[in-house]
């Protein structure tokens, strides 16, 4: 199968188990935000998930799957807020806080945040050490010292009296957008008892060219493929890679991560062609 299908049918399986975690509970707005803001996307940290445990052997990492995609859901609702970046379209649809309340969006990226951690805890995933494993290096990458931080790095520099220098641009994105899919990357590692130092190294390259292609995006991309809003840093003043580095210094950039991460993949052979893919595709995407 080529990566496209591969991402495909991966997304598919991981909506469904998403979607089977939500069955039963109530007949409320937040449980109908949590589906809404569950759907779509490329779901590529769960592909993530999937291949690296597939490559090391592991049968089901579909679960964990599943866990950083409803953390990324969560983020998500939340980054649209208001209070944050207050974007009205999110996946080419309206933004949670849009299509309900932002009550209601608080409320429902705080569950698809608890969520996460319940999908974590399924037998499927191994032993019990394992499981706490995945638990407390998911809250990791995706607290005060992770997410979160990059996260509050970037509020603070809409107000800042001078912009970001690329150091600290690389550092603000490197927990921002770095850290969960880092943590993706290694899940199978730690789900096979397995070395994650190459995979680390491999994600830290990989999510490095992740963000400076999305600044690429907002500048030259299609808002429609997109499905949001695009040159809103521009507009706003931020420093982004494509402003501090240039267009296509920044293209250049990108390219050599992506060939960065593939090297780090050699330890795996023939066995990481659809991680070396997933590389490339990063840098080929139009959203």
């Amino acid at each position: 199968m080529s990566f496209q299908h591969i991402l495909t049918a991966d997304a598919a399986q991981i909506e469904a188990r998403l979607m089977a975690a939500l069955q039963g509970r109530a007949d409320v707005p937040v449980v109908h935000a949590m589906r809404y803001a569950l759907r779509g996307g490329k779901r590529l940290r769960g592909f993530l998930v999937l291949e690296s445990a597939r490559m090391l052997g592991v049968q089901d990492a579909l679960s964990a799957a599943a866990a950083v995609e409803a953390l990324h859901a969560y983020s998500l609702v939340h980054d649209d807020l208001p209070a944050m970046d207050d974007d009205d379209l999110r996946r080419g649809q309206p933004t949670v806080h849009v299509k309900w309340d932002e009550a209601t969006a608080v409320l429902a990226g705080d569950a698809l945040q608890t969520l996460a951690f319940e999908l974590l805890c399924d037998p499927a995933l191994g032993s019990g050490d394992v499981r706490v494993e995945l638990v407390a290096s998911l809250a990791r990458a995706s607290g005060a010292d992770g997410m979160v931080l990059g996260q509050a790095l970037d509020i603070a520099a809409e107000t800042a009296t001078t912009p970001l220098t690329l150091d600290q641009i690389t550092r603000l994105q490197a927990g921002k957008t770095g850290a969960l899919i880092c943590w993706s990357a290694m899940a199978g590692a730690v789900l096979a008892g397995a070395d994650t130092g190459p995979l680390r190294n491999y994600a830290t390259a990989l999510g490095l060219a992740f963000q400076i292609w999305d600044d690429v995006l907002d500048v030259e991309g299609d808002a429609a493929k997109a499905g949001k809003r695009l040159q809103k840093d521009a507009k706003a003043g931020k420093a982004t890679f494509v402003s501090l580095l240039g267009l296509d210094a920044a293209k250049a950039r990108a390219q050599a991560l992506v060939a960065e991460a593939e090297a780090h993949l050699a330890p795996y052979g023939a066995g990481a062609a659809h991680l070396v893919a997933a590389a490339r595709f990063v840098i080929a995407r139009e959203s």
